[in-house]
This record gives structure tokens, sequence and C-alpha cells, in this order.
């Protein structure tokens, strides 16, 4: 589930993991950067209901979501800008970079 990777803003719509390749985006009038993909650690493979340790979903991501020795799975961000954002609210790409295999 989403939840294991404990994301801030999760989008719908776009190819999958497109976000690899938000340099900047716009929700309202706040302008989010992309600083770097995000490596992700065993911490997703625990269920947080029950507290059960797996091998998923980093098992999965290991088999085409891998470079240098890393797993990647969404993005870092920095914002510029203050207010509130809400589900519904639209996301308007400002620029893109390289997506994971392009690096």
């Amino acid at each position: 589930p989403i939840n294991r990777f404990r994301p801030n803003i999760v989008f719908e719509g776009g190819r999958p993991y497109e976000e690899d390749e938000f340099a900047s985006f716009e929700i309202k009038d706040i302008t989010f950067y992309g600083v770097k993909l995000c490596s992700r650690c065993v911490l997703t493979t625990v269920d947080q209901e029950t507290s059960e340790k797996g091998k998923e979903p980093l098992r999965t991501l290991a088999s085409y979501r891998h470079l240098n020795n890393q797993i990647y799975f969404g993005q870092n961000l920095l914002h510029r800008g203050e207010g509130n954002i809400a589900v519904g609210d639209i996301l308007s790409i400002k620029s893109r970079q390289a997506g994971l295999h392009e690096r």
C-alpha cells in the first residue's frame, strides 16, 4: 500500500513513475522543486497495522527501480510559497528533468 512510503503528496493520472521527471510543478500558488529521487529503506517492508516484516514492496521495486545499489520510489521536494493544498487540487508541471534510467 502507498502508506508504507509515507507520502506527503499523492497524485493520480499520468504515466507510471512520471513524478521522476518533475523538475518543478505548482499546486495553487506553491511551487515545488524535485531535489532528488527518494531512495527507499526496509521500513517500507513493515506492515504498519500488524508490524509484520516482509520482503515487499522492495523486492519488486528492486527488479526495475534500482540505480547505483539504491531502490527508488518518489521524489524529495522543496517548495517556495505558502498556503494549503487539498485533495482534488490541480498539479501543473512547469519543467521536467531526466527520469530514473535516463540519469
